[in-house]
């Protein structure tokens, strides 16, 4: 005697259950790809070098205006305070980003007005200008460091609402602690590059002309926040098609403004990865990489691992 065929019910269950594990499959396996290529909605995280737990998301477009504010106020002699002043600022004017509107003629990342005597319409939309005028200004500030920032930064900025600097003061530190490189290996960025970026290393190249100023290239080793000269270093083309190397002064031992150096032109790297097409970053034996590891920076291992901080590599297009 035939057993009798299932129920309707039994089969719609069936039916309903084989079509939840094919969408589950299905999600599991688009998270794979993502994870493995780094191909998810881009975002950049930075996190306090004194594991206290601290951290900030952000986006690669705040990141790169980041990384220029804190590039071009370095590469001015400006120390880590003016940094996080600036950042700080950014953050509660424009949320880092460099919009074309504001109140009156206000503009850009500081919103800075025209009308006031700030440059141009078209200079101030520059964010490596904007953060240049707003390092003149600061710098005329007595005794800016010691005092509070919200203060600082209201005689620059001359607000209608000065309190309102010091609610962004924690994340701003964290990002100068990590973009003037002493909190290394503390920022990372994952997903996938910008459609409308420029990569490969001439771009890489202009961009860091762009931040740090023309000396980059021949003083890609010098202390942070000061104009020295170390012995020779340029950018140049790396072994591997796409790769800039920056070499850093060499020694037995790194000096402590040889490390910050690095660590700051490397976190640069990773904040302009998604607009630069950026794969890879590695300095003093560890490496951000784009695809599988763009939340962490993990040791390369082998003889590099123990190496002197001899140089920054960079590499783009993969």
């Amino acid at each position: 005697m035939p057993e009798p065929s299932p129920s309707p019910v039994r089969r719609s269950r069936f039916l309903r259950f084989g079509a939840a594990v094919v969408v589950l499959l299905a999600v599991a396996g688009y998270l794979a790809v993502q994870y493995l290529t780094g191909t998810g909605a881009p975002k950049c995280a930075v996190v306090s070098g004194t594991g206290d737990g601290a951290s900030y998301e952000f986006t690669p477009e705040q990141a790169v205006n980041a990384a220029t504010i804190s590039a071009v106020g370095t590469s001015r002699g400006m120390p880590e305070r003016a940094v996080t002043i600036a950042l700080a600022t950014a953050l509660q004017e424009s949320g880092l980003r460099n919009i074309e509107h504001g109140d009156r003629d206000s503009l850009g990342l500081f919103q800075q007005r025209p009308s006031q005597g700030w440059g141009s319409r078209k200079q101030i939309m520059d964010p490596t200008y904007a953060a240049a005028v707003f390092y003149k200004h600061l710098a005329k500030v007595p005794d800016y460091q010691s005092l509070p920032l919200t203060v600082a930064a209201q005689r620059v900025q001359r607000s209608g609402y000065p309190e309102a600097y010091a609610k962004h003061e924690p994340d701003a530190r964290l990002l100068a602690a990590a973009l003037t490189g002493r909190a290394p290996a503390t920022l990372t960025c994952a997903g996938r590059p910008a459609r409308d970026g420029t990569g490969g290393p001439d771009a890489v190249r202009a961009a860091l002309v762009r931040d740090f100023g023309r000396d980059v290239l021949q003083t890609a080793g010098a202390e942070v926040g000061a104009r020295q000269s170390p012995p020779s270093p340029t950018a140049t083309a790396g072994t591997a098609p796409g790769a800039v190397t920056i070499p850093l002064p060499r020694s037995s031992t790194a000096s402590d403004s040889t490390r910050r150096r690095g660590w700051e032109l490397a976190h640069w790297a990773v904040a302009n990865a998604s607009a630069l097409h950026i794969a890879r970053v590695s300095f003093e034996g560890r490496e951000w990489s784009r695809g599988g590891y763009a939340h962490e920076w993990r040791a390369t291992g082998g003889s590099d691992a123990k190496a002197p901080a001899t140089e920054v590599r960079i590499v783009t297009g993969e």
